[in-house]
């Protein structure tokens, strides 16, 4: 059975490009959000296998949609995406219990490389 995964970026350009690497690999792409509060709702609505995390978004960001999603469901996977330049933040991220993390711009490779690991 394919994982489902939801996506969760400001970028509906960045979305699409995660959408298609996923798509293209098997995987079930059962939803979208286009920022931190769209994601906790989503999550709780289509509870997904893995959520993938913008962590720079308006509203609410990834780090706090991380936290709210891991006290709705401590064994939640969500695997974060961030620009270079963001380690402090990947670190916190990691910190809060994301599985691992995927830096734009986007490698098909790295992020099922990714995905695969946290899954297992």
């Amino acid at each position: 059975m394919s994982k489902k995964i939801l996506i969760v970026d400001d970028a509906a350009f960045m979305r699409m490009m995660i959408k298609d690497i996923l798509v293209k690999n098997g995987f079930d792409v059962v939803g979208e959000a286009a920022d931190g509060a769209q994601a906790v709702e989503k999550y709780a609505e289509l509870k997904p296998d893995l959520v993938t995390m913008d962590i720079t978004m308006p509203e609410m960001d990834g780090i706090q949609a991380l936290k709210a999603i891991k006290e709705q469901d401590p064994s939640a996977t969500i695997i974060m995406c961030s620009a270079m330049g963001q380690q402090a933040m990947v670190i916190d991220a990691i910190s809060a219990g994301a599985k691992d993390f995927i830096v734009k711009p986007f490698q098909a490779d790295r992020v099922i490389e990714a995905i695969e690991k946290a899954l297992s």
